[in-house]
């Protein structure tokens, strides 16, 4: 061989790119199958949440399968998998929970913010009607489902509405109060018929 390093672009380029498992079958009841997706990446710096990714990407990631001890306060508080720091630690110093950096800003939501929109959503669409409720749920898990498949580098299906198609209402709460002012038109109109009969 020469001493001599190569430079330029490989010999050839791969016609698709390499997927992990590709000949396994999922279990979609498994954590990371459809019916249990992986948890957001959540409380990392940035350069950290891209190393995370990299790992699920190619088949590397392992998930906890019971939580892991903090460095910090020795709890077994640490639910996502290469986390050093609990949400609660990491929060309190301003350090990513991976590396423990301090950094300006952190990646994703906190699980107690993700809890009060849940909140939120449910209080909002407790008046409306059950047929509107399903609807509106069907079109979130339908966006949801076409989030992950842009993830995964899959082409979305070009025929289906998101939830600001079927619902145009600016928010969950406007929503839900022209739900309410519907059915009293309806009830209204069901007594005016009942007037002229």
């Amino acid at each position: 061989m020469s001493s001599r390093p190569r430079t330029g672009p490989p010999k050839h380029a791969n016609k698709y790119a390499w997927k992990p498992n590709a000949g396994v079958k999922i279990n979609e009841t498994e954590v990371g199958g459809r019916f249990r997706p992986l948890s957001d990446i959540t409380g990392v710096c940035p350069k950290c949440k891209d190393q995370i990714e990299w790992k699920r990407k190619y088949g590397k990631y392992k998930p906890l399968s019971e939580p892991a001890k903090c460095q910090k306060c020795t709890k077994r508080a640490v639910r996502q998998a290469y986390h050093n720091l609990c949400n609660a630690c990491a929060k309190e110093h301003n350090v990513c929970a991976k590396c423990s950096c301090h950094v300006d800003r952190i990646v994703g939501r906190d699980i107690t913010e993700v809890e009060a929109e849940q909140k939120m959503l449910q209080a909002a669409i407790s008046n409306a009607r059950e047929r509107d409720k399903r609807s509106l749920l069907r079109a979130m898990n339908k966006g949801k489902s076409q989030t992950k498949e842009k993830e995964q580098d899959q082409d979305p299906t070009d025929g289906q509405h998101k939830a600001g198609d079927l619902f145009k209402a600016g928010s969950l709460e406007a929503y839900a109060g022209t739900a309410r002012d519907d059915e009293d038109e309806d009830a209204s109109d069901d007594e005016a018929q009942v007037v002229v009969n």
